[in-house]
């Protein structure tokens, strides 16, 4: 029997390699009689993978698109490159996408080699991924982390730096994971507290799987992203910005997704509106479109954007080391 799974194994890694394989290359590589192929066939159909057969002298094999999504194999180098690509899309790099490749992600991780975890940690070190709308950077292992404390029903240690007051170390029962605006979100059950809390992730460092399984409980409403965004309506911002801005909305839309709401005028103009705790992030979109605008809220607005201004204005005018001053 550990013959056999060894042989499917190698069948189905060989299938997915090519489009197609002639039946007696393909027994030659396995070194089967055709006939054994021909089983080891039927028993990758039975579990689910669509292999096709063409009969006759030419006849051979080839892995088809099925209804359903069975088992991978995976090469080191293609297990790298998904993960990093799901690390990327958690980012926020690729919109709409941040929560399912955070599980995807935490599957991945969970069957990797310590090798290959290493080079995954190695390879993001070293670059600088590109997340759009300025959020806060996250920690992929972080993230990762949570994602697997949810999937496993396992019960969720952390240190947490709230907003207002002292940090502290938490206990939690972990539900779910939900992007909203820039920032990720845990929903979770806190045991010290007896009640449901929400966790800012950008906010959460160390966390710690304990071991100890809980039975999950049902979200109030049974809906996580409507609970988020109404407990996220109830919290104070710092800043409402409305700006009316001199361009189609359909500009405006391209840059800050949906973390605001663009309203279209008449013309060629538009408002945007957003709620924020940092003004960072309206003054690098203002800039980023390069048009003209005027500021509706709030008045600490024009003043972040003079001091951005002046610092522009000092870098533009500083000479190089070595060379003259550019202006």
């Amino acid at each position: 029997m550990a013959n056999t799974s060894a042989r499917m194994l190698r069948l189905l890694s060989l299938l997915q390699t090519h489009r197609y394989w002639a039946g007696a290359e393909l027994a030659d590589r396995l070194d089967v009689s055709p006939r054994t192929l021909r089983r080891d066939v039927d028993r990758l159909r039975d579990l689910g993978y669509p292999v096709e057969a063409a009969r006759g002298v030419a006849g051979g094999y080839q892995l088809k698109a099925g209804a359903a999504v069975p088992p991978l194999l995976l090469d080191d180098e293609e297990a790298v490159a998904i993960a990093v690509g799901l690390r990327t899309a958690a980012a926020g790099a690729v919109a709409g996408f941040e929560e399912t490749s955070v599980r995807a992600l935490a599957k991945v991780i969970q069957l990797l080699p310590p090798r290959l975890r290493r080079r995954i940690d190695a390879l993001q070190a070293a670059t600088a991924p590109a997340v759009p709308g300025g959020g806060p950077v996250l920690d992929a292992t972080t993230l990762t982390t949570i994602a697997m404390a949810c999937r496993g029903e396992e019960r969720l240690r952390f240190d947490y730096r709230p907003r207002d007051g002292e940090g502290g170390n938490r206990h939690v029962e972990p539900q779910r994971l939900v992007s909203l605006g820039r920032r990720w979100y845990l929903i979770a059950w806190d045991l010290d507290r007896g009640d449901w809390r929400s966790f800012r992730v950008d906010r959460l460092t160390k966390p710690a799987l304990t071991g100890a399984r809980f039975r999950p409980r049902d979200i109030p409403g049974g809906d996580p992203v409507a609970w988020m965004r109404a407990r996220l309506a109830g919290a104070p911002t710092r800043y409402d910005v409305s700006v009316l801005i001199e361009t189609h909305a359909e500009v405006v839309s391209g840059q800050v997704g949906h973390w605001a709401t663009v309203e279209p005028l008449s013309g060629q103009s538009c408002r945007m509106r957003m709620s924020v705790d940092d003004l960072g992030w309206p003054v690098m979109i203002l800039g980023v479109l390069g048009v003209a605008f005027t500021i509706e809220s709030p008045p600490e607005l024009h003043d972040r954007l003079r001091e951005a201004a002046g610092t522009l204005l000092r870098g533009a005018s500083t000479p190089a080391p070595g060379g003259p001053a550019h202006r």
